[in-house]
């Protein structure tokens, strides 16, 4: 029987580096005590000790700068093994905003999780969960200056904006990719002291996307490019007519276009009861109406409709776009797509503890049928709140010398 433990070191750093995620290299670790002493941790790419503030140069209205945070989002479930009844995936979103401090995020928004339940544990063991990463985001945090403030977060998040990132050579060159407060394109590489504006394409764009280690963008008529390091910008898509926002997502390899429709139109069961203000909000809000799905020809420079997802589950957030199988996401049948939509906002939560709404909407493509999470009781579980089985197979206080852990911060 082959001894795993005593594999030589040279064999085990070959493997370390075909690792796709930091996830895969910290459960790699997390094996036996050979095995973590063998390779070191990644270090810690964007952290605030070892990342400049970038400059404003008009990205937007403010006068100082900004930092950049990186988020990341993990289904987490049982291992196999253990043959539990309750095989409920959990969808969470982590930000490191100091090396060793983390935060839990809404998956799909901005928001940050506050009101935590009391057996959430502050360390998650590697060795009795199955985590995958789904994806991550980096976001742009506004620093706003301020003499006395200790950190970037204490000097205030007065604005965000999506952005995507290119590492090149090494892990200390990089080019960034935003959309600039005009709607136009923002190139900025390390090294330089100001961000490229691109002004070419008359439309404002919608968003952005790492696909196959290039840049893509698309603007509000479904006309994407890929933007070269140089900004210059080469068709790959022409326009998709008809709706009225465009998300870009990677699903099996395939890059998809996500167009959705927006109405003005009322809720016809909007209440007015405990809160006016509130509901009149929701009242005046752009509702989501439908989506449609294209997949990209790059030979044809066109996009062709998708009529059918099959496995896929799609998930359009505030600063990422990501895709999972429904096999992996338990209660889900796939087809169907995930959305932040601020009409669908509910307060409170249900009587099993499951949120009523946090602004997302679900849609499913074979039935057109749309609406809140909170009327998709199955779907809504897999946000919040955490499963029973979490507290469980966690641990209470980490041992450094055994286990290489993840922890949140409360």
């Amino acid at each position: 029987m082959a001894e795993w433990t005593h594999l030589p070191k040279d064999l085990m750093e070959l493997i370390s580096k075909r690792l796709d995620t930091s996830t895969d290299l910290l459960r790699f670790r997390s094996v036996c005590n050979s095995w973590r002493s063998s390779i070191p941790p990644e270090p810690p790419c964007l952290s605030l000790n070892s990342f400049k503030i970038l400059p404003n140069d008009g990205i937007s209205h403010t006068s100082f700068g900004f930092s950049l945070f990186k988020r990341t989002v993990f289904l987490v479930g049982l291992p196999n093994s253990h043959n539990q009844t309750d095989t409920q995936g959990w969808l969470v979103k982590i930000e490191e905003d100091v090396p060793g401090k983390k935060h839990l995020f809404d998956p799909l928004s901005r928001c940050r999780s506050t009101s935590l339940p009391t057996n959430l544990p502050r360390v998650l063991d590697l060795m009795n969960l199955r985590i995958r990463e789904l994806g991550h985001e980096y976001v742009l945090h506004h620093v706003n200056y301020k003499p006395n403030s200790t950190s970037f977060t204490d000097a205030g998040n007065l604005y965000m904006e999506k952005v995507v990132m290119i590492w090149l050579n090494s892990k200390t060159e990089f080019v960034l990719l935003t959309i600039h407060v005009s709607g136009k394109l923002a190139i900025f590489k390390s090294g330089d002291k100001r961000w490229t504006i691109v002004n070419e394409m008359p439309s404002p764009f919608d968003d952005v996307i790492v696909y196959k280690g290039r840049f893509y963008a698309v603007d509000n008529t479904g006309r994407t490019v890929i933007v070269a390091m140089d900004a210059n910008l080469g068709l790959v898509g022409n326009p998709v007519f008809g709706g009225d926002k465009k998300y870009l997502v990677e699903s099996k390899g395939d890059l998809l276009l996500v167009d959705m429709y927006l109405s003005i139109d009322s809720d016809e069961g909007l209440s007015i009861g405990y809160d006016v203000v509130q509901d009149l909000v929701q009242y005046m809000s752009e509702r989501t109406v439908r989506f449609k799905v294209f997949k990209l020809n790059e030979e044809g420079k066109c996009w062709t409709e998708v009529k059918d997802l099959e496995d896929r589950v799609l998930f359009l957030g505030d600063d990422l776009t990501f895709s999972a199988s429904a096999s992996e996401l338990s209660g889900c049948k796939g087809n169907c797509i995930f959305f932040n939509d601020d009409f669908f906002y509910s307060r409170g939560e249900g009587d099993d503890g499951s949120l009523f709404g946090r602004d997302i909407g679900v849609f499913e493509l074979e039935s057109c049928c749309i609406g809140p999470l909170r009327n998709f009781p199955d779907y809504s579980k897999m946000f919040w709140p955490p499963p029973d089985w979490v507290a469980s197979t966690s641990l209470e206080v980490p041992n450094q010398n055994q286990l290489e852990e993840l922890s949140i911060a409360k």
